[in-house]
């Protein structure tokens, strides 16, 4: 797994399931015990010991419900509850065409867009950056900036705040590598 696909899972993981999910426990291990930096892509000291400081198990399920989970949310997790997004359906589409498994619940959350760029980014298809580019441009980065800045607005852990601004650096670093690996000949 490259830097791009690490990045994309573990930011995706996050968002995605609730932290009681058994599949997210080693990466709260690493995250508790301050060892997910020395995996971690990017300069991000600062964040990442942040991260690891407001990481306090019992509030977490509490703040990711109340932000993300049932009519109550403070904060939509959808791409299509966004003005500057593309439906649903299209995100869909798009990821079908790249034969990408998906179930039958909503796609456009932004946990699983990033799992989608990971995938994308595993399978190293022909038109892997292509379809890397139009996923992030297209799907993903329209609306991610108002997204972020109501996880930040709205979180009650510092845990999610972070989160939301160590996630905001990164997607700008990968989509700056992106467009750079566009341009070179």
């Amino acid at each position: 797994m490259n830097d791009f696909s690490l990045m994309c899972r573990v930011l995706g993981s996050l968002f995605y399931r609730p932290p009681q999910d058994p599949l997210l426990e080693p990466l709260f291990t690493l995250i508790s015990q301050g060892k997910l930096e020395q995996h971690w892509p990017l300069e991000q000291s600062e964040l990442l010991a942040r991260l690891q400081q407001d990481y306090q198990p019992e509030a977490l399920a509490a703040d990711y419900n109340a932000l993300f989970v049932g009519d109550e949310r403070s904060v939509s997790p959808y791409g299509s509850d966004y003005e500057d997004a593309r439906p649903e359906t299209e995100v869909r589409a798009f990821l079908q065409q790249r034969g990408m498994p998906l179930g039958e619940g909503p796609i456009d959350h932004f946990g699983s867009l990033l799992l989608a760029a990971s995938w994308l980014e595993d399978q190293a298809a022909e038109d892997e950056m292509a379809a890397q580019i139009e996923l992030f441009n297209d799907y993903l980065l329209p609306w991610c900036g108002r997204f972020l800045g109501k996880v930040e607005a709205h979180a009650t852990s510092g845990f999610y705040r972070t989160l939301a601004q160590l996630s905001r650096e990164a997607l700008q670093a990968m989509w700056d590598e992106l467009s750079e690996d566009t341009l070179r000949p």
